[in-house]
């Protein structure tokens, strides 16, 4: 089969630029994703710290909301008694910090979104 001629070197540099494009959309994909995940993470862990207190439930809690979490997605994995617990002590142990809504610009073409962070 032949390949098809191209001027040289316009389509080694556009393919260059596509690739380091796809690469850098790839990054800040995975990026968003860790962030949601461990601002939910802590959320969680947030919330069983603040029902153990404000309604008296103990550790039990934990495996029955272990067990009801992993019948509702029982494709995922993370939700573990020992990872609520891990959770629940990372809540714990940033407690003291300010979680604030800070508006980003989601990309020049999309507008803006609200982006949760957690600040010190």
């Amino acid at each position: 089969m032949n390949e098809l001629a191209l001027p040289a070197g316009s389509y080694e540099e556009w393919l260059q630029s596509l690739k380091e494009r796809i690469t850098g959309a790839q990054t800040r994909a995975v990026l968003a994703v860790n962030r949601e995940l461990v601002l939910l993470y802590w959320q969680i862990g947030r919330e069983i710290l603040d029902r153990q207190r404000r309604h008296g439930w103990g550790a039990k809690v934990v495996d029955r909301l272990a067990r009801d979490l992993r019948r509702a997605f029982p494709d995922q994995k993370g939700f573990s008694p020992r990872n609520l617990k891990y959770m629940r002590a990372f809540a714990e142990a940033w407690c003291s910090k300010i979680i604030r809504l800070e508006s980003r610009m989601a990309s020049r073409n999309t507008g803006s979104s609200a982006s949760p962070v957690l600040t010190s």
